[in-house]
């Protein structure tokens, strides 16, 4: 008899096909990985996750911002001197620099201000020497003193000692006839005329004088004067004040030969 047909006992436990794999069971991690994986993320979330972004980036910036302005707070009191040190230092530097600029800017100014100055008296003592040189022209209050001459008697030294009595009267600048009147001038007679530093002048004698009228009107008139004198010898003399009186008349200013400024 086989075994194949041998009858199953009674109460004897059925047992199940050796061919089927038993379930595994998973854990709890496992059920959640499988749950957030693959992700399902809809807009919505999306749109939280970035905002969430944005947020955590403020904060950390925000953070790190007030974790630099606190280091100071968390230094060491030999750190805090140090910097304070280096500070001071600093700006005691920043101090001398801009010190020196002010003074850079001081020295300019001045320097400037003191060339400027010597400028405006160079080109003011060239004029006055011009005006004494007979370089450059003149005007200015003063009077005109004209002299008739028909019968021909005024002589050049009375015409010499006119100019020197006006320039003791306070002439600034005189011209006869258009010759300018320098101090190296002189006088001399000529036929039918007086002649000024080479150049003959005929009658009537015009003297255009710049000074004070009130001073070299009455130097002209006082008793024995140069208009009484003139007077006796025939001559017409007119003496007229004016506001502006213009000497126009230049010298040809001459270069020395041997002097040279000292300065």
């Amino acid at each position: 008899m086989s075994t194949d047909d041998t009858p199953e006992q009674p109460g004897a436990a059925a047992q199940p096909p050796k061919d089927v794999p038993e379930p595994v069971e998973q854990t709890g991690r496992q059920r959640l990985a499988a749950g957030l994986w693959p992700p399902r993320v809809s807009r919505a979330q999306l749109i939280v996750a970035l905002l969430l972004f944005v947020l955590g980036l403020g904060l950390a910036i925000q953070v790190r911002s007030n974790s630099e302005s606190s280091a100071l707070r968390g230094a060491r009191q030999e750190d805090l001197v140090r910097i304070l040190d280096e500070l001071d230092g600093r700006t005691k530097r920043l101090e001398d620099e801009k010190q020196r600029l002010e003074d850079q800017r001081k020295e300019l100014e001045s320097s400037s201000n003191q060339a400027e100055e010597a400028r405006k008296q160079t080109v003011e003592k060239e004029r006055q020497l011009g005006i004494l040189a007979g370089t450059v022209a003149a005007q200015g209050p003063g009077i005109t003193l004209k002299i008739t001459d028909p019968t021909g008697k005024v002589r050049s030294d009375q015409l010499l000692d006119t100019l020197q009595e006006l320039r003791a009267a306070g002439a600034e600048a005189i011209q006869i006839n258009g010759v300018r009147i320098v101090a190296g001038s002189y006088f001399s007679d000529e036929n039918g005329g007086v002649g000024i530093d080479g150049k003959k002048i005929t009658q009537p004698y015009e003297f255009r004088v710049i000074g004070k009228a009130q001073d070299l009107e009455p130097a002209l008139n006082i008793p024995g004067g140069v208009v009484q004198t003139l007077e006796k010898e025939q001559a017409t003399v007119s003496v007229i004040r004016s506001a502006k009186i213009v000497v126009d008349a230049l010298r040809a200013a001459k270069q020395p030969d041997y002097a040279r400024s000292s300065s």
